[in-house]
């Protein structure tokens, strides 16, 4: 009952995320963001630098589907690896995340940013595929992904790392990955501000619901 109690802020804080993410999602759909939405894209081409566009799609491919969908798959196997079997169902909530960023990109009619503006994003196998969302944008998939996959990885590795150093720098560099990536989105144009903040927001709903899942309440003999 204790460790249920513990949990108890962490349900609270889904759901004020949820309704942030819903609320979000209607303020979307009504064009109410479409102003500050073209005035960050305008500022952000103001800053564009063409030798630092190597980086920033470097910057990318820590997003990209390909490396997300390795890193969970190497989550699962270290946790399988080390006896916590129920644990590695956490990959279902990356999954179940994906499929609701799919849902939204065919349902919301949300374009992305202006062809003319962006520049080219890192390479992804997502390229070769015609997905038919491409136009709709909300939310940023690779920002989802950024969150549940690094968030979840500085979880583990604070709980389970056998070095101080490690278990103190796991929250700090998934921190730096995940605001490098934020800004990665609006600095290339490939997503509006508001697509970024909606991938922050869903991937944060992933990330804690899947942290309640591995810090549920335990049988006495597990």
């Amino acid at each position: 009952m204790s460790a249920l109690i513990l949990l108890i802020p962490r349900l609270i804080t889904i759901a004020v995320l949820v309704a942030m993410f819903m609320v979000l999602t209607v303020v979307i759909s009504l064009g109410w963001l479409g102003i500050p939405d073209h005035d960050v894209l305008v500022f952000m081409s103001g800053l564009w630098i063409e030798n630092l566009h190597p980086l920033f799609q470097a910057i990318a491919l820590l997003g990209g589907i390909e490396l997300t969908t390795v890193l969970m798959i190497g989550l699962v196997v270290f946790l399988f690896s080390r006896g916590y079997v129920a644990d590695a169902w956490v990959f279902v909530i990356f999954v179940a995340a994906e499929v609701f960023e799919l849902l939204y990109k065919y349902n919301l009619v949300h374009p992305g940013p202006p062809r003319g503006a962006i520049h080219a994003d890192g390479p992804s196998i997502t390229d070769y595929l015609g997905t038919g969302v491409a136009h709709n944008s909300f939310p940023s998939g690779h920002m989802l992904r950024t969150v549940i996959v690094y968030g979840l990885i500085a979880f583990v590795v604070r709980r389970l790392a056998p070095v101080q150093w490690q278990r103190s720098l796991a929250i700090p560099v998934a921190t730096v990955i995940i605001v490098a990536m934020a800004f990665d989105r609006v600095y290339l144009d490939v997503h509006w501000e508001s697509d970024v903040i909606g991938g922050l927001l869903l991937g944060a709903i992933a990330l804690v619901s899947a942290t309640v899942w591995l810090d549920r309440p335990r049988r006495a003999e597990n």
